[in-house]
């Protein structure tokens, strides 16, 4: 399973690889547990400022594994109905919800395929980035199936409901520069220059005071399904966390005294 997930820190980002490019890093059990494991643990380690996924090989990810779903290698392609349905929430439906818990940034680099399954990943992450090789398809139809791993929830906040529709019910395959019409991504690179782009967004997240980049990104994840009186509620409530914090008066200090910051995490 450790080998199917790789984790490569350089300070405050850990670069997470699918490491199974033999299969195009479709989504098996190992790299499912491998990221249920790094992902339960995120939150609670303070030194982790941001996340970069990516994929090992020429694909990010080609989704569900046909042949596990052919043979019924696992709980979620054989049984029953409802054996089925708990194998999917006891599995790979733990990665929508541990995402959607997720204190630090993510960045999802794009390297190539990502489809069915393998597409949704990426929503799941806050940023995309796109190698000019990448692609993107949410191709569950073509298996007869539905997005059964949190896709229908994440997609359409990303690119809305009209596209989310287009592309569930078509089938149809987006190259990057088409992603980043659709709002998919946010950036195309040169495929040499994927990474590069994705530690460029990680450093400058990981440049400012720890407690509220986390703060940030659960405001803005968190008053996506509030009403605005609740949502101003709950600004009001993370600004007065922030600011009794030492980095918030070491941000203040430093922009008034024109120099970097000096930040503690605390």
């Amino acid at each position: 399973m450790r080998d199917a997930v790789l984790i490569e820190r350089k300070g405050p980002i850990a670069l997470v690889t699918l490491n199974r490019p033999d299969t195009r890093n479709a989504l098996s059990d190992d790299i499912i547990r491998g990221l249920i494991e790094f992902l339960s643990g995120a939150n609670g380690d303070a030194s982790l400022g941001c996340i970069i996924l990516t994929g090992a090989g020429k694909s990010f990810s080609a989704g569900g594994n046909v042949k596990e779903m052919r043979d019924g290698t696992h709980p979620m392609f054989t049984g029953t109905p409802l054996e089925m349905q708990e194998g999917y929430r006891n599995n790979i439906q733990q990665l929508p919800r541990l995402f959607h818990q997720l204190d630090v940034p993510a960045i999802a680099a794009v390297n190539g395929h990502a489809i069915g399954a393998g597409m949704d990943l990426a929503t799941m992450c806050d940023i995309r980035v796109a190698s000019k090789r990448a692609s993107f398809a949410e191709s569950f139809l073509r298996v007869g199936l539905v997005s059964g791993d949190g896709g229908a929830w994440y997609l359409p906040r990303v690119i809305g409901h009209a596209k989310a529709m287009e592309m569930a019910l078509t089938c149809c395959m987006l190259d990057a520069d088409e992603a980043k019409n659709w709002g998919l991504v946010t950036h195309v690179t040169d495929p040499e220059d994927l990474l590069d782009k994705a530690y460029e967004l990680a450093d400058k997240i990981t440049s400012f005071a720890p407690k509220s980049i986390r703060l940030n990104k659960r405001l803005l994840r968190q008053s996506g399904d509030l009403p605005l009186e609740s949502a101003l509620d709950l600004a009001a409530s993370f600004q007065a966390i922030a600011q009794n914090t030492q980095d918030q008066r070491e941000a203040v200090l430093a922009l008034l005294e024109s120099r970097a910051p000096d930040f503690k995490g605390a």
